[in-house]
């Protein structure tokens, strides 16, 4: 079994024990399958025991091109500061995992970095 469909099936298996917190949107620049790109995607925050679990998706564009990506994100946001945490990329045959760190700049704004092996980008995040 591929490691997406694992990963989809234990987002599934916690979302009848997590609280929702809502949808959100972001934006980020960066590295990815070997190109420079934009992404733009969406996810749905849970909230499991003080931890959030996202999973999400969008569209990386690159050299005018468009390829569809998934993410699964697990986080903690430390009180009145950043946020961290760990995520897994997929896009085509690739599996990214990678790093998290997202810091406020207004209510339901932040400024976030995601970095991995041969991915990182930069953007903002809106909602959750």
């Amino acid at each position: 079994m591929k490691p997406t469909y694992l990963l989809a099936a234990a987002a599934l298996a916690f979302a009848p024990a997590a609280h929702a917190e809502g949808i959100g949107a972001e934006v980020n620049y960066g590295r990815a399958d070997g190109h420079w790109g934009t992404e733009i995607g969406a996810g749905y925050a849970m909230d499991i025991g003080g931890f959030k679990l996202t999973p999400g998706g969008g569209v990386y564009l690159r050299d005018g091109d468009t390829k569809l990506y998934g993410r699964v994100e697990a986080s903690y946001t430390l009180p009145a500061s950043a946020t961290i945490g760990a995520g897994v990329r997929f896009s085509g045959d690739n599996t990214r995992p990678y790093a998290t760190l997202a810091m406020p700049l207004i209510p339901k704004l932040r400024a976030k970095a995601n970095v991995g092996p041969k991915y990182y980008a930069v953007g903002l995040t809106l909602g959750y």
